[in-house]
């Protein structure tokens, strides 16, 4: 793993306390980086997160707030970039499937309007709502953005049609959002597959090794390998803007 000294960054983490967003926060205030975890108002996981950081001698705050609300979204922002004092990073990572099971292709019935409303106001509008209140303060920086698509959003089956719609949305937005902020700030994306994380869909163990087995490096990704990439695009990568990232163990492959 690459070491960063990250003293005196701030980043903000939309979804941050659990999954991949709270592995990433947990990787940016280990490597020195002051973070708002950002989670849903009475989700009892948002204050967890914040104090095991503490606990652990990193530096956390909470910013509670759900990115699927057009004017409490840019609120939650822009608090948590006057509570941190300034913002190096945004992590684009919220996101829902809207479901607890796959629905196939062939489901449309199950397709509903209010499904879509849910997955483009949190996967796909959310996404933009941030890192429009965040673009002032992250020009001021010269920092960076990335957000959270999916193997679903570049072409692979997900949870849902209207899943994968939104994802590759989100995939476009990375590329038109490093073309509007560019040259200050650099916008990515990360791409995951199969990840062992706490997630709304209801995988069977059988689809589960089926993963595995079609993946090259034959086992899930880990929350902390997507953290990984994420820093690695936050922090690094000074040449590279407007890329969605594939992490997956060569599942797609």
């Amino acid at each position: 793993m690459i070491s960063y000294d990250l003293t005196g960054k701030t980043a903000l983490v939309t979804g941050g306390a659990s999954g991949i967003g709270f592995a990433t926060s947990r990787m940016l205030a280990k490597f020195g980086a002051t973070v708002a975890i950002n989670f849903l108002e009475d989700d009892p996981r948002g204050p967890e997160a914040v104090n095991k950081l503490i606990d652990e001698g990193g530096k956390a705050i909470m910013a509670p707030g759900s990115v699927s609300d057009a004017d409490g979204a840019p609120k939650m922002v822009l608090k948590a970039i006057a509570d941190l004092g300034r913002l190096d990073l945004l992590v684009n990572n919220a996101g829902t499937p809207g479901t607890n099971r796959r629905i196939n292709p062939p489901e449309l019935d199950l397709i509903t309007e209010d499904l879509w409303n849910l997955l483009l106001q949190v996967n796909l509008l959310g996404v933009f709502r941030c890192a429009k209140a965040a673009a002032p303060a992250l020009i001021e920086a010269h920092g960076a953005i990335v957000n959270t698509a999916s193997i679903a959003g570049l072409g692979r089956p997900g949870s849902s049609l209207a899943y994968s719609a939104t994802k590759a949305g989100v995939v476009s937005l990375t590329q038109n959002l490093a073309r509007a902020l560019g040259p200050n700030v650099r916008v990515n994306a990360i791409a995951p597959g199969a990840v062992d994380s706490s997630w709304m869909v209801e995988w069977t163990n059988q689809e589960r090794q089926q993963s595995i087995e079609r993946a090259l490096l034959k086992r899930r990704c880990q929350p902390e390998d997507l953290a990984e990439v994420i820093l690695f695009l936050g922090f690094g990568a000074a040449m590279v803007t407007g890329q969605t990232i594939t992490v997956d163990g060569g599942l797609t492959l």
